[in-house]
């Protein structure tokens, strides 16, 4: 039985190839920060299986401000702890039915803020949902890091900020 030629793969696939080999690694929880709102550090998961972000929001309050909607809402950045709490505020730009893991609906508001992991920025959509029964404050969805990362779920805690080294001091 005569087998067929191998055909090269499309031209068109060979830059996306190289384009995923170039994107950076994560791992499948990193610490992160949302400096529009104060939030120096809190740990998120990277779950590729959601859509969109998630963070833990209580006391969601709705307000128009100049004619948009607005929220305000409080957050608790440390795992495991009610303090501290930061408030935030932010703008809505849509309001979403959402399912969860365990099937279940929920309306929820959401919002955008700028994510920083490491030393990279960039805009993301969160919803506003109540994670204290969760084990992350933060879900990173795969549309947070579509095009810009790979995930590798055998390792954590991978994006590091690059340290400022001081010159040293030469004799000369």
């Amino acid at each position: 039985m005569a087998r067929a030629p191998k055909t090269p793969a499309p031209k068109s696939a060979v830059p996306k190839l190289e384009a995923k080999a170039k994107r950076k690694k994560i791992g499948w929880r990193e610490w992160v920060s949302l400096p529009e709102w104060g939030i120096k550090k809190i740990k998120a998961k990277v779950d590729t299986g959601a859509r969109t972000s998630a963070i833990h929001a209580f006391k969601v309050m709705p307000f128009t401000k100049d004619g948009g909607a607005f929220v305000r809402f409080l957050v608790h950045p440390k795992q495991r702890h009610r303090k501290p709490e930061v408030t935030c505020v932010a703008r809505v730009i849509d309001q979403r039915r959402i399912t969860d893991s365990g099937g279940n609906c929920q309306e929820r508001y959401v919002v955008r803020t700028t994510l920083k992991l490491g030393n990279s920025s960039w805009p993301i959509e969160l919803t506003l949902s109540n994670r204290d029964s969760m084990g992350f404050r933060m879900l990173i969805g795969r549309q947070a890091i579509r095009r810009r990362y790979v995930v590798d779920p055998a390792r954590s805690y991978v994006v590091r900020k690059k340290k400022k080294t001081a010159p040293k001091n030469r004799k000369p």
